[in-house]
């Protein structure tokens, strides 16, 4: 009996059995294909979607936790944030009226006068004066706040004070993690529902002017309080509860968004479609926190009751604090545009185009005038020509780390960036087009 025949290695060409398809297999094929590609590309777009999402509510989170955190890692940013309250108007008003009162309050006035009751009745003063000498309480006290006041008023509007101010808050800057954490025990601290600044050094300098002024009594002044309020919230706790999360993730979070944005791009079936939608809606989220801004301002001038701080400087301790989070939402707006812009300038749009060739043409014309004169590029410009996407991609990451790597850009900043990005793009395409002399021919 013959050994059963094993079969030999399947040569090229259909296996035994194979036959063509059918014109009806053919089409239910097609229509699996078509309906896994459906699905494929459903799924991109889900996830797509899904990234988007989460880099738009992360945005504006991001913006908000690299402010915080830099108010507490950076003591000169921290420094320069608090700067021009020693110089604002309303500040300096509000700085001097309470320092005035309770350095006149701790003056025992009526003291003063009761004594000169006693002194005038001593000397046998009539009975009528000595009686009525209680009345001088009131114009002595009138007359002891003027002079406080002016003499206040000349150490806090000094340059001296501006001075002692950002050292204090060079020396203090532990104090604003304290703060956001609602610990006390420095310059700056949490006081139950309120923030308050240690003004000891101020009111020393006070007493010490006084004293120079000739009010010698002014030395045996007790000690006062110290301390005037800047904010004060029946929200402080949600707000350093808020704080503290947001510095935890201050250095990841803006990342974390600019990642998600990546992925999204990448992810999505059209890419600069894609890319424009992205910018837009960080856009519109910058958009909306400056807005939030705005309403918080208002809440929060509100809530401080006008014995508490003047209006007018609560307004401007509000702005002065929050004057780098609205630089830096602004900046990432500008951003935003820009890059929605170039995305569209990149696309099939009937502008797009017309852009882009009024561009090639002015700078294809500059390039082949030099060529003309003398001044080809030869080999080093035919390179750029043919490298041309390599190149463009290269300027504008180059751009993009620059923006990354700056410490606090502002919108200025990226106008700058953008500016030189535009400049050396066309420097290059002109340098590629000066490597002819026409059309075909390069230069030698």
């Amino acid at each position: 009996m013959d050994p059963p025949r094993v079969p030999g290695p399947q040569g090229p060409g259909p296996a035994p059995g194979d036959r063509p398809l059918t014109p009806a297999e053919r089409d239910d094929y097609a229509r699996l294909r078509a309906r896994e590609a459906v699905h494929h590309r459903r799924l991109r777009y889900a996830a797509t979607s899904v990234l988007l999402i989460l880099a738009f509510v992360l945005s504006p989170l991001a913006v908000v936790a690299a402010w915080a955190d830099s108010q507490v890692s950076d003591t000169d940013r921290y420094v320069q944030t608090v700067a021009p309250l020693a110089k604002d108007p309303a500040v300096q008003n509000a700085v001097t009226d309470r320092l005035t009162t309770r350095v006149v309050d701790n003056v025992d006035v009526k003291g003063i006068t009761d004594a000169l009751s006693n002194a005038l009745a001593k000397a046998d003063a009539p009975p009528a004066i000595v009686d009525k000498s209680h009345l001088l309480e009131g114009p002595l006290k009138s007359a002891m706040t003027s002079a406080v006041h002016n003499v206040v008023n000349k150490v806090v509007t000094s340059d001296q004070f501006a001075q002692l101010w950002n050292e204090a808050n060079q020396r203090a800057h532990a104090a604003v993690v304290k703060t956001l954490t609602g610990e006390g025990g420095s310059a700056v601290q949490a006081k139950g529902d309120a923030v308050v600044l240690d003004l000891g050094t101020v009111v020393d300098k006070v007493k010490q002017k006084l004293v120079d002024e000739g009010y010698e009594k002014a030395a045996s002044i007790p000690d006062v309080d110290k301390s005037i309020t800047l904010f004060q919230t029946d929200k402080l706790d949600d707000a350093q509860s808020g704080m503290r999360l947001l510095n935890v993730v201050g250095t990841w979070l803006p990342v974390t968004a600019i990642i998600l944005a990546a992925l999204a791009v990448w992810t999505a079936p059209a890419h600069r479609v894609t890319l424009m939608v992205a910018a837009v809606g960080i856009g519109v989220m910058m958009v909306l926190l400056l807005v939030g801004l705005v309403v918080a301002r208002r809440i929060y001038l509100d809530s401080v009751p006008p014995t508490t701080l003047p209006p007018d400087a609560a307004a401007a301790i509000y702005d002065t604090f929050v004057r780098f989070l609205r630089d830096s939402t602004r900046t990432v707006l500008v951003a935003a545009v820009i890059t929605a812009v170039a995305a569209y300038l990149y696309g099939p749009g009937r502008g797009a185009r017309f852009v882009r060739s009024m561009s090639s043409r002015a700078t294809g014309a500059t390039g082949r005038a030099m060529a003309h004169s003398g001044l080809r590029t030869g080999a080093t410009g035919h390179w750029l020509r043919t490298h041309r996407r390599w190149t463009t991609g290269i300027v504008i990451a180059a751009a993009a780390l620059v923006l990354f790597l700056w410490n606090y850009p502002t919108a200025a900043a990226v106008a700058l960036v953008l500016l030189i990005t535009v400049l050396v793009l066309v420097i290059l395409e002109i340098l590629g087009a000066a490597s002819t002399t026409n059309g075909g021919k390069s230069g030698a």
